[in-house]
């Protein structure tokens, strides 16, 4: 597991603290402020700061009544409570198996268990969102034509949805000017799914 997130994460002193907090809220879907600072037996603010950046948690408060990330505000006080978006729980199970960050495999499994009929596709879908995405983002057009491709494209609405649900990607609502010149809405892919794509 700590050489999974060593593979992505260049502060090695992270990496032993946040590998305990994501092995604990795997299990457990919800973490407390006060319960991070008891597994790591520390400060968990740079466990917390790390984990949002690279969207592994996801704070629970937000601005507003959505599911985008970038509504939740991280708040370093011991009445907060912190999530884990639904695939990052297949990618850190199977670190802990093989010490791998599979993104392929957390794709298919999470596709898999919301019964999505084409979640074999789904590896291959999320692989293209990552060639076309520019500064980790991509727009509803580019995944139209991305399902196109796969033979998938009465079902783009759905996937969208999935790809949302699945905590592979979440709308950037606050972004404008860039709906505006894309003429459709915007996605903030996952980080910790597309570690090549994004700066360490």
């Amino acid at each position: 597991m700590e050489e999974s997130l060593s593979s992505f994460l260049s502060y090695n002193e992270i990496v032993r603290p946040l590998a305990k907090v994501l092995s604990y809220i795997r299990k457990v879907s919800r973490i407390s402020y006060t319960e991070i600072e008891k597994i790591i037996n520390d400060d968990p603010e740079d466990v917390l700061l790390t984990g949002y950046r690279w969207r592994l948690l996801i704070p629970i408060r937000s601005t507003r009544e959505t599911l985008d990330w970038e509504s939740k505000i991280l708040l370093l006080d011991p009445d907060e409570i912190y999530k884990m978006p639904n695939v990052i729980k297949y990618l850190v199970e199977n670190a802990q198996k093989t010490g791998e960050w599979n993104t392929s495999y957390a794709v298919a499994e999470v596709f898999k268990k919301m019964g999505e009929p084409n979640w074999e596709k789904m590896p291959a879908l999320v692989k293209k969102l990552e060639e076309r995405a520019k500064n980790g983002k991509v727009n509803a057009i580019q995944i139209k034509g991305i399902c196109k491709k796969l033979g998938l494209e009465e079902r783009v609405g759905s996937l969208i949805a999935e790809l949302k649900g699945g905590g592979i990607m979440s709308p950037k609502l606050s972004s404008f000017a860039e709906v505006f010149k894309a003429k459709a809405p915007i996605y903030e892919l996952n980080p910790s799914l597309f570690t090549s794509i994004c700066q360490k």
